[in-house]
């Protein structure tokens, strides 16, 4: 989340076979999904405020969506049915002037990374404050990865990992995890992260890379990638057992969801395919699954702080 750099298309194709049927037979109706049914929109307003740049996004399994605002703090929230959000927390409240991540635990609280306040913030799903866990003074909390009994926070000022420990009762102390000093190479703008529970893979801007961590030891090591001249980092993460979502965003004008496929052991990743959005200045930044698509944040951070509406769209060619 928050971002910066060049990409290419690497569009996959996939095989096509043709099924016959017997003579006589007739062709039954496709069967249509209950979205079919019900189509969703496809774009979504967050915001008509001018200022209110959009950043993180999470959807939850029952469809409810959540945005932060990095440019006042504000945390919009709707469901993937309706085409407008609405205020969940106001823009300043708790002291929150700015807001990056976005992440509901698997309790129904919501946590925000306060990007330049320094701070994590916990609320129960009426927007009520439960927690707020300083960072050192000057940290800018960017995204959160989760395992079972911790949430892992980006620092993309300091570069490095913090870490707090996270149970039903509530989030400890944030503490930090992993050092700029023991990462290699030596990050310059730590951003997207994701856990599958042994490893962390997280996105370092300034070169372009994806880092694994060992949960267990904390040993560093940057992800082998193949197809698309081996660049995969990430503004923000989706991962889905093996699938690897990316959203490279290098900033003037180039920008790209990228699907890579993970090996067994986290250590390589191969490129399968690009979406590249269509809207000028869009700037997507983070993304979430919704069923069978996906959406993205068109933040315009290229051109902050943007043009009202800002807006939540599917996410092209990408599913």
């Amino acid at each position: 989340m928050i971002r910066r750099r060049t990409a290419t298309t690497a569009l996959l194709a996939a095989p096509f076979i043709a099924v016959t049927a017997p003579p006589g037979a007739q062709a039954r109706p496709a069967r249509q999904t209950h979205q079919e049914q019900h189509p969703r929109p496809e774009t979504y307003v967050v915001s008509t405020t001018p200022g209110d740049t959009p950043e993180g996004i999470e959807v939850t399994r029952n469809g409810t969506i959540y945005v932060t605002s990095v440019g006042t703090g504000a945390v919009y929230r709707g469901t993937v049915r309706n085409p407008r959000l609405r205020v969940f927390l106001p823009a300043g409240s708790d002291g929150r002037t700015a807001a990056t991540g976005v992440h509901v635990d698997r309790w129904g609280r919501v946590l925000i990374a306060g990007a330049g306040t320094s701070k994590l913030y916990m609320y129960d799903a009426r927007g009520r404050i439960l927690a707020i866990r300083p960072a050192s003074q000057g940290a800018f909390l960017n995204d959160f990865a989760f395992t079972e009994d911790a949430v892992y926070v980006t620092d993309s000022a300091h570069n490095q990992i913090w870490r707090a420990a996270l149970t039903e009762d509530g989030i400890g102390q944030l503490k930090p995890w992993l050092t700029r000093d023991k990462i290699q190479p030596t990050p310059y703008f730590l951003n997207g992260i994701v856990s599958d529970g042994r490893y962390l893979l997280v996105g370092e801007q300034g070169q372009d890379v994806t880092y694994r961590v060992d949960l267990r030891t904390k040993a560093v090591r940057t992800l082998e990638i193949t197809g698309a001249n081996g660049i995969l980092s990430g503004d923000g993460y989706l991962l889905e057992g093996r699938r690897l979502y990316a959203v490279y965003n290098a900033g003037g004008g180039k920008y790209v969801t990228r699907l890579a496929v993970l090996d067994r052991d986290w250590t390589t990743a191969e490129i399968r395919a690009d979406s590249m959005p269509g809207a000028t200045n869009a700037t997507p930044t983070t993304i979430a699954r919704d069923g069978g698509r996906l959406l993205w944040v068109n933040s315009q951070l290229d051109a902050a702080p943007g043009t009202p509406p800002y807006t939540v769209s599917v996410v092209p060619g990408l599913k």
